[in-house]
């Protein structure tokens, strides 16, 4: 039977006997974990509240019981939910890697944080489901198990990826005594040899895909070449290779180009109808109207519509821009600004921001919309960019082009004069872009320098513009979001595809309007649905674990930083650190660590806030042509407010879980596949400098060695421990550092030093290099690693308060 666990001296976990209300006993602490563990998807704290019959007074009892069992590791909170720590998420990609003697699938998640991954029964699917097998990567929901001796979870198979066989790539040589060699694209692959009856036709310098053989008692395994992919002499060969090793996604279905090519614009006054194949609103019974201009202030509240009698606001005598690099394709987002007439609000702005409306065109179900589902997003290299959806609708139908009638999905918003947002208001409109601008145009024409696009519009759209974004400012830096420094660097590339030059663009204040801009309209979107109650995908950042808080507070230590214990960790804190260090030798060593110890931002249709930007509610709404993430919100919003057609569907609001751990894992493949790219065109274009030397800042620092990073070029290569020299190193994980356990010298991350290029694999994007700097004196070197290391001790064997 449960027992009552009471307060006794202000501690929850002190035990009594006593009844709680209405003569319901509390339950114990085991069993409230036991259930957690049986209820991933049921864990929040009213659902174990109702679960257990807990109310009034118990539920306070409950949520400091549950506070209690986050402070001692035995429970963590992921979004609203509580998770045992190293349990798996309830919606998770698998790997199948075998079977168990009874011959049921076994899988390991594909990614997890810990060196031992749980094993996962596969339950057999009923009703023809996906049927997975050996290799495959499959979406499932993980349900943990009560057996000591078998696998720790089940999981039910929602989704299988594309078939994986265990083919690898590599370039195909040709040696000089004509025998065939595949050069390896990956940094832990060996070198293959292919005989002549399996060269498959493949030519020296071809992308091949090659199937290898069992590696022989001596020499090179051999392989066999199953298809050629591509030369490496061509143009954006480089990216292909990520493509095909990351199974991105790079050429649309013909059912796909088909219903993007049968498509039509939407249409003027003359012939109003909705977009889509008809070029007619579906669902409605005759031609779209547009309804009159809008009155620019305050402007209309939306109105609910029906899907076949709505109206699309006449929104194109509004000036509004877009503003974009200034090779940028496809344009999602335009603006427009002014000061706000109301009397009530002395000095506030009223800020427009329409966003293209591709729900419009790509409709719930349709074979365009399952295949940008399946890329989740646009994926951008530096020679390419495989887009989300094909270039009829991201190019152009979609495109907020400049004189040109488009329709879109727009939010206006008015804030204070102190920045703070007073209120907002959807509409589905059409629109025409007043001008096509890049960043430095638009930041040149308010520093004094306008050209013959921008000094028309200088004073009417583009000073309302940045002195709405003086409003904002305020506003941000009342929020305290995370502010790190960390400079983004962009290759550039000949006609060929090789590396030019690798620049630090600069950071204008015409990138910082657009990207508040586009966050106070994400926030706004993620308000109004909210306040509708219709489900939605959010974008979530976790504060950081507790484990990685007290790393950091550990590495600061050493530095002579203190970091304040609290009960929730605020991005303010953070940047009290980063002030403190700014200008200092220590400053980008400060900025990485802080980076690191960041929880990955992802998609949930739980909402957990935003940590880096300290908003409590966020989804991305502004970039639908390339994430699908944004595409889910529009249809959200199309849907709660009664905007027409091609709203969410109570099907897709179903699949709400198992969509955002898609996007969320494409957009980490993206990430990946960017990364790999860069490294393999820079290790490409350094190839011909081995031995020179070049200047470098410690990027990463383990056992094994150190990884570096080459500034001018945004390069990573690494160091062997073993070429240090001739003292023995030791590794300190608290001050980030490798120091000679006799000199008490080494190095640290961020360390700027000079390093020699020994060696090049361009195709694998791998570098080593040789440390020509010596180690200098390090203040996390023996004695202080000894004393934090005490201190660790110390904090884990003190007991801990009870948190507020």
């Amino acid at each position: 039977m449960a027992r009552r666990i009471g307060r006794h001296h202000g501690d929850p976990r002190a035990a009594d006997t006593r009844r709680g209300s209405k003569d319901q006993y509390r339950p114990s602490r085991d069993e409230i974990l036991r259930y957690i563990s049986e209820n991933p998807d049921r864990s929040g704290k009213q659902e174990i509240a109702k679960a257990f019959a807990l109310r009034g007074d118990d539920r306070i009892w409950l949520k400091d019981l549950l506070r209690d069992l986050e402070d001692e590791g035995l429970l963590k909170k992921k979004r609203k939910r509580h998770i045992r720590p190293g349990a798996l998420p309830h919606v998770t990609v698998l790997e199948i890697f075998g079977r168990d003697t009874g011959g049921g699938l076994l899988a390991r998640p594909a990614e997890y944080q810990g060196n031992d991954p749980p094993t996962v029964a596969i339950r057999l699917p009923r009703g023809g489901g996906p049927a997975p097998g050996i290799g495959d990567r499959v979406l499932a929901k993980t349900f943990p198990t009560d057996e000591p001796a078998g696998p720790a979870y089940t999981a039910r198979v929602m989704k299988v990826f594309e078939k994986r066989s265990e083919a690898v790539l590599g370039i195909f040589r040709v040696l000089k005594d004509g025998t065939f060699r595949i050069e390896p694209v990956e940094r832990r692959q060996p070198e293959l040899i292919v005989d002549t009856e399996f060269s498959n036709g493949a030519k020296n310098g071809d992308l091949v895909e090659v199937e290898p053989a069992r590696a022989p008692r001596y020499g090179l395994p051999k392989a066999r070449v199953l298809q050629v992919l591509g030369s490496l002499t061509s143009e954006k060969a480089v990216s292909m290779i990520a493509i095909h090793a990351h199974d991105i996604p790079h050429i649309f279905p013909p059912d796909v180009m088909a219903e993007a090519e049968a498509l039509s614009p939407l249409p003027s006054l003359r012939s109003r109808g909705e977009g889509g194949p008809t070029g007619r609103v579906r669902g409605s019974d005759g031609p779209e109207e547009l309804a009159p201009p809008i009155n620019p202030l305050p402007g209309p509240s939306p109105r609910k519509r029906g899907e076949g009698s709505y109206e699309r606001e006449d929104w194109r005598d509004l000036p509004l821009v877009t503003i974009d690099p200034a090779d940028a394709k496809d344009h999602d987002d335009a603006v427009f600004a002014e000061a706000d007439t109301d009397e009530k609000n002395p000095g506030g702005v009223v800020v427009t921001v329409a966003i293209a409306d591709v729900a419009a065109y790509v409709r719930p179900g349709t074979p365009l919309d399952r295949e940008a589902l399946k890329r989740g997003n646009s994926v951008y290299f530096p020679d390419r960019v495989v887009p989300m959806l094909p270039e009829r609708i991201s190019n152009n139908l979609c495109s907020l082009r400049e004189g040109e009638d488009r329709p879109a999905m727009a939010v206006r918003m008015t804030f204070s004069a102190d920045g703070r947002k007073v209120r907002h208001s959807f509409h589905r409109v059409m629109m025409k872009s007043a001008a096509k601008l890049a960043y430095p145009q638009a930041q040149a024409a308010i520093d004094g320098t306008p050209d013959d696009k921008t000094r028309p519009i200088l004073d009417t759209v583009l000073k309302p513009l940045w002195d709405a974004y003086a409003v904002l400012k305020r506003g941000r830096e009342a929020r305290q979001p995370l502010e790190l420094d960390l400079p983004e660097r962009k290759i550039l590339l000949k006609e060929d595809g090789t590396v030019d030059r690798v620049v630090v663009p600069e950071r204008l204040d015409a990138h910082k309007l657009i990207e508040e801009f586009m966050i106070q309209a994400n926030v706004a979107a993620a308000e109004t649905l909210e306040g509708r109650k219709q489900p939605l995908v959010y974008r979530i950042h976790d504060a950081p674990s507790l484990a990685k808080q007290e790393s950091l507070r550990e590495f600061l230590q050493t530095l002579s930083l203190s970091l304040a214990r609290g009960a929730q960790m605020r991005p303010a804190q953070l940047n009290t650190i980063l002030e403190r260090v700014r200008g200092a030798d220590n400053e980008a060593l400060v900025n990485e660590v802080v980076l690191r110890s960041q929880s990955q931002a992802e998609y949930s249709p739980a909402n957990i806030g935003h940590f880096g930007l300290n908003l409590r509610r966020y989804a991305h709404f502004t970039s639908p042509i390339r994430r699908y993430a944004d595409l889910i919100v529009h249809r959200a919003l199309i849907a709660a407010l009664g905007l027409g057609p091609g709203g969410l569907t109570r099907e897709e609001e179903s699949r709400l879980e198992e969509i955002a751990a898609l996007i969320s894992a494409t957009e980490r493949r993206a990430m990946a596949a960017e990364r790999e790219t860069v490294d393999r065109l820079v290790a490409a274009y350094l190839a011909e400098r081995v031995d020179e030397r070049f200047d470098a800042r410690v990027s990463g620092v383990t056992k094994a060695g150190l990884f570096v990073t080459l500034p001018q070029y945004g390069a990573d290569g690494f160091i062997p421990v073993s070429s240090l020299g001739d003292d023995y190193y030791i590794y300190d994980e608290t001050a980030r550092s490798l120091f000679g356990e006799r000199s008490g010298k080494g190095y640290q991350l961020a360390d700027r030093v000079e390093v020699r290029l020994v060696e090049v694999a361009p195709m694998a994007g791998a570098m080593r290099f040789e440390m020509m700097s010596p180690p200098k004196p390090l203040p996390g070197s023996r004695r202080s690693f000894h004393k934090a290391k005490g201190r660790a001790r110390a904090s884990q064997s003190r007991p801990r308060g009870r948190r507020r």
